[in-house]
This record gives structure tokens, sequence and C-alpha cells, in this order.
């Protein structure tokens, strides 16, 4: 009767979203980085990035429960006794049978995505949400105003500019003040927007201004600001031009920086790394340190094997697991994946 009491009056539906919401949570997480990862590694040795998207999740639940009962007398004429027999029987079932649909990220919208630049705009919303903006300009921009940033494309090592790291520590210094932030203006269909540079007045904050605009050749207007617009060289005084990565250029400037096991570059399965892991300074080492063994590592924060490897991130290790977590806001601003169709389904009722 237990069982038959709670097939019939209890809902077991409210009592697994909280273990549901939680732990598909985690596993799309987890997949997510491994994912990511993965297309890293194969970038690293000369293979396409190939990405597939969780869309759908749904979790079905049944249960059912059976209660049979059965009894017999019976008694002749030599019998003073009457024989009996009773039977008792209980059944039930637990179903879990969750739906998980999957969607290829390909064709035209994704592969034009996966070229495009990510905005100036976006970039510097970003900083003004709070991202350090030397991070966030290290890894996203080969260029400001013509002053480039240290580069791995097509396997050659192009150092910064020399005024490119003290750019972004200036600029990281005038966010913590509060001096950074934007402004947009609606002209007629399009909206220009406006990086303001402009808040307390210290010494402090002077000294980082004048270095801005020296460095990038820049003349605010009264109110400091000037306007975003993309490319290597601006048009005028007044403008910041902004020549930002591709997700496919970010992904690559992390692959051609992560460890691989000698033998695979002495047998040219893949190039030597483009940064060093020993430079002086922290922002000309990899974007991610990724380390590679013949064996799955214990403490890892993602792991992925690949050939006859294994490649991961140490769990240790936060500036390679900020890189790659902040990863997934630069795909949503490029836009690299596809609307997929929505899978029709027939969920019973019973």
């Amino acid at each position: 009767m237990p069982l038959l009491a709670l097939a019939g009056c209890a809902s077991i539906g409210p009592a697994t979203v909280p273990r549901d919401r939680i732990g598909y949570l985690a596993a799309v997480g987890e997949s997510w980085k491994e994912q990511t990862l993965l297309n890293i590694v194969r970038l690293r040795y000369g293979d396409a990035p190939t990405f597939l998207d969780v869309s759908s999740i749904i979790s079905g639940y049944g249960l059912q429960g059976q209660l049979s009962a059965g009894g017999q007398v019976s008694s002749d004429r030599t019998n003073t006794i009457p024989s009996a027999l009773a039977t008792l029987g209980a059944t039930g079932s637990y179903l879990d049978r969750p739906t998980i649909s999957y969607t290829p990220l390909s064709g035209q919208k994704f592969t034009t995505s996966l070229l495009r630049p990510i905005p100036p705009t976006a970039v510097f919303e970003l900083i003004q949400a709070g991202y350090p903006a030397d991070f966030i300009l290290l890894v996203t921009t080969r260029a400001v105003n013509g002053v480039f940033n240290r580069s791995s494309m097509g396997g050659v090592s192009r150092s910064a500019d020399a005024a490119f790291y003290p750019l972004l520590d200036a600029l990281r210094r005038l966010q913590l003040s509060g001096t950074v932030s934007l402004r947009r203006e609606k002209r007629g269909p399009d909206e220009i927007v406006h990086l303001v540079l402009a808040g307390s007045r210290s010494a402090e904050v002077e000294r980082d201004l004048r270095a801005v605009r020296e460095a990038l050749g820049a003349r605010p207007d009264a109110q400091g600001e000037m306007t975003l617009a993309f490319g290597a060289v601006p048009r005028g005084d007044n403008e910041i031009a902004v020549l930002s990565r591709s997700m496919m250029e970010i992904l690559l400037e992390i692959a051609l920086g992560i460890d691989v096991p000698a033998d695979h570059v002495t047998q040219g399965r893949t190039g030597a790394s483009a940064r060093a892991i020993e430079a002086e300074d922290p922002r000309d080492r990899p974007l991610v340190r990724v380390l590679a063994g013949p064996e799955r590592p214990a403490d890892a924060f993602a792991a992925v094997r690949h050939r006859d490897s294994w490649y991961w991130i140490d769990d240790r290790d936060y500036r390679s697991k900020r890189v790659l977590s902040v990863l997934m806001l630069f795909f949503s601003l490029a836009e690299t994946g596809v609307t997929p169709q929505a899978p029709l389904l027939t969920v019973p009722a019973n």
C-alpha cells in the first residue's frame, strides 16, 4: 500500500529540479571547457576546430507501482480443518529517461562569425563591466591606434611595440580610478560609441591620461571623449581605432603557446611553441598554460586526450583558468553559434 500511495498521490517532479539543474549545469560547463581545450589542441596540430552545442535537455521521470493480493480456502469431508492459501505481491519501477539534443555548429554563419573580429564596442563594454582592461586588451586586440600587441600569427612571433604594455598598465590604473567609461549616441540609423576618459583630476590620473594620449596620438575633446572604431589606424585625432581579434585568432594565439611533446615537433607533427614560459614579462608567456603528458593528470581544471597524449590546465593555475573561462564571453560577443531549429519531441504523459 505505501507504494500505491506514493505512485498515486506524490509528485516526483518538483524534488528533481534542484538536483537536475545543478547536475546538468555542471555537466554542460565541464563539457564546454573540455570542448574548448580540445579545439585549442587540435589547432596546435593543424586540425580544424569543430563545435557541438547542447541545444536542449528534457528530463522525463516515471514511477509505477502495482499491488496484488489473493486468497483461497478449501475443505472436504475428510478434513476436519479447512486448508487456506493467501498470496500478496507488489511490483514497482522508476524510470529516468532524459532526452538530450546536440546541434553541430557549422555552415556559413558559423564560419563567418568565427573569423569576424570582436566589435571594439564589446571589448570596452567588458572593461566597463569590471574586467581588467590590461587583460581584456591583451587577449582581444592586435593593435590600438597603430600600437601593436604581441602576435604569433603564421608561426612567427612579433614582439609588442614598446608602448603597448605601458599603455595597458595606464588604462588599467585609469579603470581602477573610475576614469574609463562609454557613452552611446544615436545618429540616424547608426549608433556612435564614445570612449570617455574623464574623472577625478589627481596627479596620478593626469599622468596616466597624458601617457595614454601620447601613446595613442589622440586628442580627446573638452569632455574627454573619443570615438571608438574598428581599424588599424585612426581617421583623426579624436578617434580610437581598435584592431580587434576574431575568435579564430584568439584560439590560435592560445594554441601556438601550449606545451607539446618534444618528439611531436621533431617528427613534424606540429611546430615549436611561439611563446616561452620563461619569458621575463608575464604578458609574453603563453596566454593559457596547457601542459602535456602520457598520463591523465590528477588535479586538472580541464583535461582532454588527443592522439597519444593528455593535455590539461592545472587547477592551481588561476591565470590560465581565467582566460579559458572568459572565452565563453568572447564566443558570445563573436556570435559564433548558429540558431538551431527547435527539436520536435513527443513526451509521454504517463
